[in-house]
């Protein structure tokens, strides 16, 4: 006899199936937390990060290790061998100077060489795409042969008129004073040069902190160099030179690193302090951008006319914040520049996992309801499981709906006589041919005719508008993959 929804059903359970749970690679996909990633991890500039992106360095950072071992051993040296003899001979206000200036030295250069320079962000795809056809339509047509102008806009700035170049691997029109550094291939903002031997590029946002460095280091050196060679002179009235020498070997060692670094540390300090006078950047000083030979009415627009008010701009300033977010979090539908390692970009879209219910699902949510219809039937009347209507004679037919079934279901031996046709699961007898229809709408449903299996819609395989998609179509391969479950179904069912 057929038994409804409500009699109980008899020596099996039937559960309902998920074919999104049915593949155990995904099952792990989902359990498994994907960890956001930060900007600094896609960054397309030639730079290194370190401390979760706190830190920004440029790529080469050998030279910068070389300035740390040179500041560190000569002060370390000067501490050790000189400091004890001047601190009870002279003065013991010597060692604490000299403690103070390396420690200020050391900070100006981890905070110039750590931080962010004033990189300028990269434009999106989106941006880019736009300002070529703002370029394009601001050129006119082209024809053959035709050279399109250099890429450039005019701004007045104080009254001078300064060109905003366009920059090809960042597709943005640089703002005054900024340019492209081609070692850390990044556009600096007020970029003023490349320092190898900080390991960064100085610009807007760290020109203060590395030119107080140079200042101070030039202090540091003059004072190391001044008491070692004071050192040496009350030793040598004491025991005489070569005894002098003796006692403290590390002083000539000190006087020849202070001897020759101290011109070109001062002479550096110098330069920069006339810079910083006439607010300029090495970079304009050296093409000469402000010189009065390109023409006789040129005049640096960015000087305020005041020596004084030019320091204080330049150091007492407002320090501006980051513009690139190097340690925020990348946006699932926000496009990233990617860098590679020749130094170009590309741009990589990360986009959220859609529902994608394949060949390969089907297969899946066939195995299992072969594998759950298998044994049960072959001991019990046929049962139908469906929204109450009158039972069809005959031959039995099982239908359940595509839902969910917890990955942990024991399996089963399998049954043949299983069709899944695209939308419909559908258990038919063993004997009749699995033809694969996919029906648009339940009027173009042929009407049975005979014994006929009774059919529900899979919701996996429906889309929003009820049609269906040509890669959720079989292929051969998963016609011949079906095919040979159903053969193994026919042979456990023929043993029983």
């Amino acid at each position: 006899m057929y038994l409804g929804l409500d009699e109980p059903v008899r020596e099996c359970q039937y559960n309902q199936i998920c074919t999104r749970n049915s593949l155990p690679m995904e099952t792990l996909g989902l359990k498994k937390k994907k960890i956001p990633r930060r900007k600094w991890q896609v960054f397309p500039g030639r730079n290194r990060f370190y401390c979760n992106g706190r830190v920004m360095m440029a790529r080469q950072t050998g030279v910068f290790y070389l300035t740390l071992v040179l500041i560190m051993v000569t002060s370390g040296l000067f501490f050790a061998f000189d400091c004890p003899f001047l601190a009870s001979n002279l003065t013991p206000a010597i060692p604490v100077i000299g403690g103070v200036l390396f420690f200020f030295v050391l900070g100006m250069l981890f905070r110039a060489s750590f931080s962010d320079p004033g990189v300028l962000p990269r434009a999106t795809p989106d941006e880019a795409a736009d300002l070529e056809r703002q370029i394009d339509a601001a050129n006119g047509p082209s024809g053959p042969g035709y050279r399109p102008p250099p890429r450039t806009r005019e701004v007045v700035i104080n009254g001078q008129t300064v060109k905003l170049k366009y920059c090809f691997t960042c597709k943005i029109f640089r703002p005054p004073r900024a340019s492209h550094c081609s070692l850390c291939d990044n556009c600096v903002e007020r970029f003023d040069h490349h320092c190898p031997w900080v390991g960064n590029c100085v610009g807007k946002r760290n020109y203060r902190f590395f030119y107080l460095f140079i200042l101070s280091l030039s202090f540091l050196t003059v004072f190391i160099f001044a008491f070692v060679i004071t050192h040496v002179i009350l030793r040598s009235n004491r025991t005489g030179f070569l005894s002098a020498l003796k006692d403290s070997p590390a002083s000539v060692l000190e006087v020849l690193v202070c001897f020759f670094s101290v011109w070109s540390i001062v002479g550096l300090s110098g330069f920069h302090t006339y810079l910083i006078s006439s607010n300029q950047t090495t970079n304009e000083d050296i093409k000469g951008s402000w010189s009065n030979k390109r023409a006789k009415d040129n005049y640096n627009p960015y000087s305020y006319g005041n020596i004084l008010t030019n320091c204080c701009a330049a150091l007492c300033g407002p320090l501006p914040p980051s513009l690139i977010d190097r340690r925020g979090f990348i946006q699932s539908d926000t496009p990233q520049p990617v860098s590679h390692s020749n130094g170009s970009s590309m741009y990589a879209a990360t986009q959220l996992h859609t529902h994608m219910c394949d060949q390969e699902h089907c297969i899946q949510s066939t195995k299992f309801v072969l594998q759950a219809a298998a044994t049960p039937l072959l001991h019990s009347n046929p049962v139908m499981i469906g929204g109450g209507g009158p039972p069809f004679p005959g031959k039995s037919s099982l239908v359940v709906p595509c839902a969910s079934l917890a990955p942990s279901q024991p399996s089963l031996p399998s049954m043949p006589g299983l069709s899944c046709a695209g939308d419909m699961l559908t258990l038919r007898d063993p004997d009749t041919h699995c033809h694969h229809h996919h029906f648009a709408s339940p009027e173009e449903t042929p009407s049975p005719s005979g014994p006929m299996p009774l059919t529900l819609p899979c919701a996996a395989h429906m889309t929003h508008g009820g049609h269906i998609h040509p890669a959720q179509l079989y292929d051969p391969a998963s016609q011949d993959s079906l095919h040979e479950d159903s053969v193994r179904g026919l042979v456990k069912l023929s043993s029983v």
